[in-house]
């Protein structure tokens, strides 16, 4: 499958397919008397969160203004294709759609993402959702404002889903980023291990790297801007530069992100097991900058199901690496993927998972019941669990699980802690919300003797210390006790 760089020339082209665009908008809002508004709703992974905050910049450029509400005038599905439950919310919300656009006729609705992968997604659209006008995946990405303008001019869907895994320089993209503390930063695309369950290397395609020195020159750029937190991204962080041939490694670009000043958390995700090297640890004990957390998928803890998921790694491996962690960054969290009742999964290949659980002492984890992706081996494989005994097998991984969150949790109480604050918590405006270095969530009262003017919602992005008075079973509480200054 051919891998493409987006030339300066193919670049040209998109950005005056976004001045054509912005002065169609432009006359479209002097006709209504109103500025026009998009919205887009983003399902699944940070990737795709990130996807999302190119397309609100191509739009902002275009001249229309984010709107929360279900009647903007333009409206983009960025879907996912890893649960089979993102399928059923995708489908069920679209169809909402329908009577909405029956009133404004000049709507506009287009889905991409991970789930346009998949022939039968765009087919169930082509015949069941005739009123959406444009649908592309994830590698058309920044081919959007053409796709947009095919569409208008022709008044008919447009679907575009190709075969090339294109690499476009995201520094030549507009970004609207949604956050005043995190940059999403992708540092690659793709990959290339075919786990048996997983769809994302016929959605996302084949690994590729960006090329390291313009991901320098973009963290440098988001330092200069005043980001406190940036996150790498990748289905496999750990295998970047593989391709470039250039003896760039993932340690490589980690080490020269951490010498950039400006940044107080660096944190990457997703590793995996199988290529996390040890330089990677000691980097991250090394320098203050990278976040202690290591996000380190196990999926399961039998060697016979690791095999079968075509993992590439065995539970004396991974404990291996999740001990090292633990040695080198005492301070640090590990938290995981765990998959629940894989096809052929035994009675003795789940207690092999809950006994890898009682070893690691997770800090958190997500838990899946496992889901059958159309395309994908596991799929095809005939001996299925059953429903029942995966219902029962994942109950009992969540308490275990909850128990040892709570724990870690509870470990925190009396420590005063570095916390970067994100905003206000969701269940009460004098309530702020921030997480430690080592991700653990943490909701905070600021008392009234600090004497803090600024409004709790302009302290978003900045660096307190903050005691931790109590813990609750998936987030602790604490008292600001004072601003660290920038």
């Amino acid at each position: 499958m051919p891998i493409n760089k987006v030339t300066d020339a193919e670049f040209k082209v998109i950005d005056a397919a976004v001045d054509e665009l912005r002065s169609y908008f432009s006359n479209k809002a002097d006709e209504l008397g109103r500025p026009l508004t998009y919205l887009i709703k983003t399902y699944g992974c940070q990737l795709n969160e990130s996807d999302s905050e190119k397309l609100s910049g191509y739009l902002e450029e275009m001249g229309l203004i984010e709107s929360n509400t279900d009647k903007a005038d333009v409206i983009f599905f960025n879907t996912c294709s890893i649960r089979e439950n993102a399928d059923d919310r995708l489908f069920g919300n679209l169809g909402v759609y329908k009577s909405v656009k029956r009133e404004n006729k000049d709507m506009i609705i287009a889905v991409c993402g991970c789930m346009m992968k998949v022939e039968k997604n765009v087919e169930k659209i082509k015949k069941s959702y005739p009123f959406v006008d444009l649908v592309f995946d994830p590698q058309q990405l920044h081919l959007m404002p053409l796709l947009l303008q095919k569409s208008l001019s022709s008044k008919k869907l447009a679907v575009d889903i190709d075969n090339i895994d294109y690499i476009a320089d995201d520094n030549r993209m507009p970004i609207a980023r949604k956050r005043k503390f995190r940059a999403l930063v992708p540092i690659m695309y793709g990959c290339n291990n075919f786990c048996t369950y997983c769809i994302v290397p016929f959605s996302r395609g084949r690994e590729r790297s960006r090329d390291f020195d313009e991901i320098i020159n973009q963290m440098k750029q988001l330092a200069s801007e005043g980001y406190k937190e940036v996150m790498l991204l990748g289905q496999n962080v750990n295998s970047y530069g593989k391709d470039l041939g250039e003896n760039k490694s993932f340690p490589d670009l980690l080490e020269a992100c951490a010498q950039i000043e400006g940044f107080s958390r660096i944190r990457f995700m997703t590793s995996h097991p199988k290529d996390l090297s040890d330089r990677v640890i000691d980097i991250m004990a090394k320098y203050d900058s990278i976040e202690t957390h290591l996000h380190l998928p196990c999926q399961s803890g039998s060697d016979a199901v690791l095999k079968r998921m075509n993992r590439h790694y065995t539970r004396e491996q991974f404990l291996r690496t999740a001990k090292l962690f633990r040695e080198k960054v005492p301070d640090g969290a590990i938290s995981t993927d765990i998959i629940v009742g894989f096809p052929g999964e035994t009675d003795r290949d789940f207690e092999d998972t809950l006994s890898l659980v009682r070893e690691c002492r997770f800090d958190s984890a997500f838990t899946f019941q496992y889901s059958k992706r159309p395309g994908t081996k596991a799929a095809e494989f005939e001996d299925q669990v059953s429903q029942d005994v995966v219902t029962e097998r994942f109950s009992r991984l969540l308490d275990l699980q909850n128990e040892l969150v709570f724990e870690s949790n509870k470990n925190l109480v009396g420590k005063t802690m570095e916390i970067l604050i994100e905003g206000e918590s969701n269940t009460a405006p004098d309530i702020l919300t921030g997480r430690t270095k080592c991700n653990h969530l943490v909701n905070f009262t600021i008392p009234s003797e600090l004497g803090i003017s600024i409004k709790p919602n302009e302290l978003e992005g900045k660096l307190g210390m903050v005691k931790i008075t109590a813990a609750k079973p998936y987030s602790v509480e604490g008292v600001l006790e004072c601003l660290i200054n920038d």
